[in-house]
């Protein structure tokens, strides 16, 4: 996808990877970015900061209603989208000792907005005759989160949906883009090592933090190529092969990861 010209829409675009996907597709010369997210005084403020081919909008993306009210407005103000990048996302950092609360906002966030936006979005991609779909799915949808159950759950989730999504409009115009980072420079990352959840603490310590915007410059790169896995830390591609390749060992190796850390529940001894 040349970005030029496009319209372009980011949730959870007021910070971290999104912020910096909305400034990048700015610069690549989109036609229109629309940042859509729960913190509207932070989504006006990037607004301002891109200038007139921004517009900011308070979207809760848990709420399927918001989501279908965001893409007709976007429609209606430009005639098309052909972009929507499904970005928000959240981390609870805890284990079976989740709370159901826990897990319903994780699905809701991680999983279930992909499918809020991919319904809303999809049907005047189709008429139009092509789209794209970026969903922001996290290396541990590949992999895993040592000590975040929810995480790691909704975003194997994500990745699948995605792939689903991939399979079954890719040959009626639809790309779809997985985004599978693993540590980056955001609030979420900082939040997590603040609380010493273990896998912000295994994130950090397994390979380089990237800034957001060298992940936008990933995303920039993948949706040029058109590619399904967008992998800003490439080493996460030999990951996934020796997790399929020997997955009890691959096992074995996380185990002993996550054994090494604070808070993981380890077997007793004896």
């Amino acid at each position: 996808m040349d970005l030029a010209g496009r319209v372009v829409v980011v949730t959870g675009g007021a910070g971290g990877i999104g912020a910096a996907l909305a400034r990048r597709f700015a610069t690549e010369g989109a036609h229109a970015v629309v940042i859509a997210d729960l913190d509207g005084d932070a989504a006006a403020r990037i607004t301002a900061e891109i200038g007139p081919t921004a517009l900011g909008r308070d979207v809760d993306v848990t709420d399927p209603a918001q989501v279908r009210a965001l893409v007709a407005d976007v429609e209606q103000r430009y005639g098309r989208i052909d972009l929507f990048c499904a970005n928000a996302g959240i981390t609870t950092g805890v284990g079976l000792d989740a709370s159901d609360a826990d897990w319903d906002r994780a699905w809701r966030v991680n999983l279930l907005a992909h499918v809020h936006a991919a319904r809303a979005v999809l049907p005047g991609m189709l008429d139009r005759g092509g789209g794209y779909l970026l969903q922001t799915c996290s290396a541990a949808g590949l992999l895993t989160a040592v000590g975040d159950a929810p995480y790691t759950v909704t975003k194997h989730g994500a990745v699948a949906f995605a792939e689903w999504l991939a399979v079954t409009y890719g040959d009626r115009g639809i790309r779809v883009s997985a985004l599978c980072p693993q540590g980056v420079d955001t609030r979420m990352l900082h939040d997590g090592l603040a609380a010493a959840h273990p896998g912000a603490l295994i994130t950090a310590a397994s390979g380089p933090v990237l800034s957001p915007e060298q992940v936008a410059q990933a995303v920039v790169d993948g949706l040029a190529d058109e590619r399904f896995l967008i992998l800003p830390h490439p080493e996460v591609a030999g990951y996934v092969r020796r997790k399929a390749a020997d997955p009890d060992g691959w096992l074995a190796g996380m185990r002993r990861a996550a054994g090494r850390l604070p808070g993981v529940p380890r077997q007793p001894a004896g």
